[in-house]
């Protein structure tokens, strides 16, 4: 009975997380279909711009999830890492894709005048594109056989989140409130990790073996 409840849990939380994570993506749909004028001058790049901020934001929410289970003691947050890390790659998929099929029609000069050109550009692919080869290493098969080393390779996220930022950053180049906002979150999140862990290795009773 409890393992059956516990399973329902999860399966509703799932679900939760996953309309969560959908949710933006249909309203952009309902957006284009129902109020293109309200996308501004420019629907492609306002289109664009919003998926690659969903990204984002959804980047750093995958990046809560390991706090929350340091200050809450409850492993089931680990449950929706990997679900949200997904999501976040398949926004950054679609925000390149809208960049390089509907931006720029596959038009390879343009495309490779502007990674070499723009280097927010550069540094925006290299970023989806180690999202996304995270989420294709991210299946149980590839945890099994690649071992400690799928850990070291999942920590690429971190990266790929600093490049997220430092592109988003770039690419905004004036106003950096909402780049600065993101990054002292990111940073937070980062010094909340540290800390907790700093604390159990320094106050953590010791516990030694047959005692209680």
């Amino acid at each position: 009975m409890v393992l059956s409840r516990q399973r329902g849990t999860y399966l509703l939380g799932k679900t939760a997380a996953h309309l969560g994570a959908a949710t933006p993506l249909a309203l952009l749909v309902l957006q284009v279909l129902q109020r293109p004028e309200s996308l501004g001058a420019n629907p492609i790049a306002a289109l664009t711009d919003q998926l690659g901020l969903w990204a984002l934001r959804l980047l750093l929410l995958t990046l809560t999830i390991t706090p929350l289970r340091l200050w809450t003691q409850h492993s089931a947050w680990l449950r929706y890492r990997r679900l949200l890390g997904l999501w976040a790659a398949a926004y950054a998929a679609l925000h390149l894709l809208m960049y390089v099929a509907v931006d720029q029609r596959f038009a390879g000069s343009v495309l490779l005048e502007d990674v070499i050109k723009r280097p927010w550009i550069t540094l925006g692919l290299a970023t989806a594109l180690l999202l996304l080869a995270l989420s294709v290493t991210s299946t149980r098969a590839l945890m099994r056989r690649l071992g400690r080393r799928w850990q070291t390779l999942h920590y690429a996220i971190y990266p790929a989140a600093v490049g997220a930022l430092w592109h988003y950053a770039w690419q905004v180049k004036k106003d950096l409130r909402a780049p600065l906002t993101y990054a002292a979150l990111f940073v937070l999140l980062m010094a909340l990790r540290l800390a907790k862990r700093s604390f159990r290795a320094r106050f953590a009773p010791a516990i030694t073996p047959g005692r209680t």
